[in-house]
């Protein structure tokens, strides 16, 4: 498998960077320590997503290019009171910084005591509700919601009903993907009825709840998908089985919008078994997680503002957020080369 060169000691940076404190640091023996060899501790935040699993293949391939120096890294599985131990490990061994995913991100205990003992903690994708944190490298999920309602609303014509298949509400993605998504079709597409099934981002319920749902509204027009590296192949097998996998463009296709940008769902746009994704940049989040990370394991600090990589960085009650792009897949541009899901694996 051949992965993008992500560059990011060349290329990488924020043009909001303010000042970068480069002295020695003590290490775990007392013995001073050369910043470019101070440890960084990474959390990964489950193996069951097509997209997680790519995100890992991202970053463990710019750990090697840039020869960053990591603790073994751990994985949470989904499990607050693992990604806890974990936590508690990288200080114990003294990284002086962690990246980190948390699936559920209203209960995170450790960041406070990390924040305490210098340690800077970069947050992937999710942003924690408690505790301090360096840096979050995200993208907008208000947004994620909005452009898939405007899609699907349009694909409808403002008439009909969709089935959302939500995420972990008690995670804050869902929350932001579900709140766009419900605000947008109240505001634009009141026409369109949302029948909101929440999943735990369980493949298994999110097919046994589209199954009653489809046997109640044999009308269903549109589904969005939350996470498509989740829900995608439950979601395609379960409309084969019933009959009603209907190629885009067909009588009888259910408009489909996606969330992730996984190969898996650029090819289904391509079959047109789904209309579009909304691509997360599993890529982005690999590169810049690990730039927050050296960045921050050197004192180096950073103010809201336009950044030189296309995104924003915004302002937390609880700490800074890097917001990078996120663009809409569809059949107009699916084969577009600067989709990480058609580099990755190919």
């Amino acid at each position: 498998m051949r992965l993008r060169s992500s560059g990011i000691a060349a290329t990488a940076g924020a043009a909001v960077l303010l000042a970068g404190i480069t002295g020695c640091t003590s290490s775990a023996t007392g013995q001073q320590e050369p910043s470019g060899q101070r440890k960084i501790g990474i959390d990964l935040p489950r193996d069951d997503s097509d997209f997680w699993k790519a995100y890992e293949r991202y970053l463990r391939a710019d750990i090697t290019e840039q020869s960053v120096r990591t603790l073994p890294i751990t994985n949470s599985q989904g499990g607050a009171e693992q990604l806890r131990a974990n936590l508690e490990g990288f200080q114990r061994a003294h990284a002086k910084a962690v990246v980190m995913a948390p699936q559920a991100t209203q209960n995170i205990e450790g960041l406070d005591a990390l924040l305490l003992r210098g340690v800077s903690v970069i947050s992937v994708d999710t942003e924690p509700e408690h505790g301090s944190v360096y840096m979050v490298v995200r993208a907008n999920n208000v947004e994620y919601g909005v452009k898939a309602c405007r899609f699907l609303g349009k694909q409808l014509k403002g008439k009909g009903k969709v089935a959302e298949l939500q995420g972990a509400l008690s995670s804050i993605n869902a929350y932001d993907r579900s709140r766009g998504f419900a605000t947008c079709m109240k505001n634009e597409f009141p026409g369109i009825q949302v029948i909101e099934l929440a999943t735990d981002w369980e493949g298994d319920i999110a097919s046994a709840k589209l199954r009653t749902t489809l046997a109640a509204n044999p009308d269903l027009g549109g589904i969005y998908l939350q996470a498509g590296g989740v829900f995608l192949q439950p979601t395609l097998a379960l409309l084969q089985q019933k009959g009603l996998l209907r190629p885009a463009g067909q009588p009888g296709h259910i408009a489909i919008v996606s969330n992730d940008g996984i190969p898996q769902e650029l090819d289904a746009i391509r079959r047109g078994d789904i209309d579009a994704t909304v691509s997360q940049p599993a890529d982005l989040y690999a590169k810049y997680a690990l730039f927050y990370a050296q960045a921050g394991a050197e004192g180096k600090t950073f103010r809201p503002g336009p950044t030189d990589h296309q995104s924003s960085i915004i302002s937390l009650p609880n700490g800074l957020e890097d917001q990078l792009p996120a663009p809409l897949v569809t059949k107009d541009n699916v084969d577009d080369k600067a989709l990480w899901g058609n580099t990755v694996g190919r």
